[in-house]
């Protein structure tokens, strides 16, 4: 994957279905490049928690402000994350109730930070939360998170840039009327402004075939949906993150932005082997 190049497997973990055996394992993997940049500001991570047994929380995050305000952006929304992560019980937490806490405390630190030190630190912020057969998740500015089922796109994230628009009744879509022009300037983030928009979206009875994908304007900028949707469904998560981060770096031709993306892919269980019990029959 290149020499500024990093991945990692975090985790392979069983999610059971509430009072039932688990119906898939979850395989997942983080990766991240330097690409083009003189500077690495983009976050990624995948956390689990004792407080919140079968949980797994996603994170990523794409510092922007200057050359240490952006890092330090990033950073503040993953230290967020996993200190709040780590302290908070699980008993009368909601997923949407912590990503809005994490988004809502590290826009603040990142606020005061820029007060202090004269910079312009602000960052990209998409979550997901993963527990049981439920899935549920938060964005804030131009990084993404997919939804496929088998390869093909169920959800997507729509960016907080001038190039999206509202509907009249305050919806989020795209195509605005200078999409093109205006589609890398974002109007919330953390860190912009005094109000910070947060949109969420969830799923319910997820199974095997499920995947959900992270990742930074960095990567998805060179593919289509239907094309992350199928090098996601056609590899593990490892290969598949190894794949997008080749031929972004391929496509953007020497100009390319950090970059970084999650990958979390359920899975068939693997089957125990039947024991077969001893035969003492007679003729």
């Amino acid at each position: 994957m290149g020499q500024h190049a990093t991945h990692r497997d975090p985790a392979t973990l069983p999610m059971p279905s509430p009072a039932k055996s688990p119906s898939f394992k979850v395989t997942a993997c983080v990766a991240e490049h330097i690409g083009d940049r003189a500077n690495q500001q983009d976050r990624v991570a995948i956390l689990t928690s004792p407080n919140h047994p079968g949980t797994l929380l996603a994170l990523l995050a794409d510092g922007m402000g200057g050359r240490s305000g952006g890092r330090l952006a990033s950073d503040q929304v993953i230290t967020t994350a996993k200190n709040l992560f780590e302290e908070l019980p699980e008993e009368g937490s909601t997923p949407e109730a912590l990503l809005r806490q994490i988004a809502s405390e590290a826009h603040a630190v990142v606020r005061l930070t820029a007060i202090a030190s004269e910079m312009e630190p602000h960052s990209t912020l998409v979550g997901l939360i993963l527990k049981g057969d439920q899935a549920v998740w938060a964005h804030t500015g131009d990084s993404r998170m997919y939804h496929f089922h088998d390869g093909t796109l169920i959800h997507k994230t729509i960016d907080h840039s001038y190039g999206s628009k509202l509907t009249e009744h305050g919806e989020l879509v795209e195509g605005g009327a200078d999409t093109e022009r205006y589609k890398n300037v974002l109007f919330s983030a953390i860190g912009i402004g005094h109000e910070m928009r947060l949109d969420f979206g969830s799923a319910e009875e997820l199974r095997p075939g499920d995947s959900f994908v992270l990742s930074s304007d960095g990567l998805w900028a060179y593919f289509s949906e239907r094309e992350i949707g199928a090098i996601v469904h056609a590899r593990p998560a490892r290969e598949a993150a190894e794949a997008l981060v080749q031929l972004a770096r391929a496509r953007s031709r020497g100009r390319g932005d950090n970059l970084s993306i999650a990958i979390i892919k359920l899975e068939k269980p693997e089957e125990k082997p039947r024991t077969l019990g001893r035969y003492a029959g007679g003729a």
